[in-house]
């Protein structure tokens, strides 16, 4: 197979993650970086040996030995270069969400995939996980039957990291943009994706960025401000055609005791924690039996499952495979996310 030459729109902090993982990929040449910060596309450039620096992603999809890019952008330019990106050529990992302001836009992003014939992959980095890996085998056995409850929360005391995430207008929203995609997702897409009948739910802007505290650390954004307009917490209901639900609640700030991730399963015949750790529960010989699959890595690690999606993303770019997080998935959960914010909004359920 033909080498990949990738290229990284977008230096900020996430970039990192996949600058590393494609230049631990054998198929894969980091080609080139782009970012309108053009002294920290240097400084990665230099780090990563990247032989072309651009400030202006549309000049870099003008290059015709690129042939993938990833997508590291603020939210609300996903959908934009993702477009552009396909109609030059290129095969495209977007960041999550696939942020798009309207469902029209949403659409438009779904249209130039099947357009171009390009791979889109929306970036869904838990679904490539070791552990949710191993827990979708059992499930698609059929050991934890049908599911038909989940729950899935991400709650942080203090986490809101300022910059471009606490700016609405350039992510689209808080924690539910930025946290819940990951856990929303990841449980929908251990429930089998199905197909979603109505959403209620509520958004709460009460205690801001709380940068009043001290000496307890938190993640920043590359670019931080001190100001905010995303809301501080979110929760919501959410409802599928086949009878099946999801909770959900995920924060940046609340007065919490600790930090806390989960998601949660049930089913007619098992259920399973993949996060924090994953555990299976199900019935043997008329008693209950908790298993804990033995593997390296039972809780989401970082590092490795960013690998596991640019490596992924690769051998679709090669043609030895087809996308996990193909654009109709990203298409759909910016449906979700937006039902979410305008059912608070209204205060009234939305029905789909």
């Amino acid at each position: 197979m033909s080498e990949v030459k990738a290229a990284v729109i977008g230096a900020g902090s996430i970039s990192d993650v996949h600058l590393n993982s494609y230049k631990n990929n054998k198929d894969a040449e980091l080609a080139a970086i782009c970012d309108m910060n053009e002294e920290r596309a240097k400084r990665k450039a230099e780090a990563y040996g990247i032989g072309k620096v651009y400030v202006d992603y549309l000049q870099l999809l003008e290059d015709p030995e690129i042939d993938a890019v990833s997508v590291c952008t603020w939210n609300n330019s996903h959908a934009e270069i993702s477009i552009a990106a396909l109609r030059a050529g290129k095969h495209v990992l977007c960041e999550k969400p696939l942020f798009c302001k309207t469902v029209e836009e949403a659409l438009a992003v779904e249209a130039a995939v099947r357009e171009s014939g390009k791979t889109l992959q929306v970036g869904y980095v838990r679904r490539l996980g070791m552990n949710a890996q191993v827990l979708k085998k059992f499930i698609d056995a059929g050991d934890l039957g049908e599911i038909y409850y989940a729950k899935a929360s991400c709650l942080r005391r203090l986490g809101n990291p300022g910059g471009w995430f606490a700016d609405r207008e350039r992510s689209g929203g808080g924690p539910l943009i930025d946290l819940g995609v990951h856990v929303i997702d990841l449980a929908w897409y251990m429930m089998g994706k199905p197909k979603v009948s109505s959403v209620t739910g509520n958004s709460y802007r009460r205690l801001g960025n709380r940068s009043n505290i001290r000496n307890l650390s938190y993640y920043k954004a590359a670019d931080e401000v001190d100001r905010n307009t995303v809301e501080d917490l979110a929760n919501a209901l959410i409802r599928f055609e086949n009878g099946a639900s999801l909770f959900v609640d995920v924060s940046f700030a609340l007065h919490a005791k600790e930090d806390r991730i989960s998601v949660e399963l049930y089913g007619d015949r098992g259920g399973a924690e993949l996060e924090p750790r994953l555990a299976i529960a199900t019935e043997m010989h008329d008693t209950i039996v908790n298993l804990a699959p033995q593997i390296d890595a039972p809780t989401f690690d970082f590092a490795d499952g960013f690998q596991r999606e640019i490596d992924h993303f690769i051998e679709c770019c090669q043609g030895r495979g087809k996308t996990l997080s193909p654009v109709e998935d990203g298409v759909e959960m910016m449906k979700i996310l937006g039902a979410i914010y305008e059912s608070s909004a209204k205060g009234e359920e939305i029905r789909f």
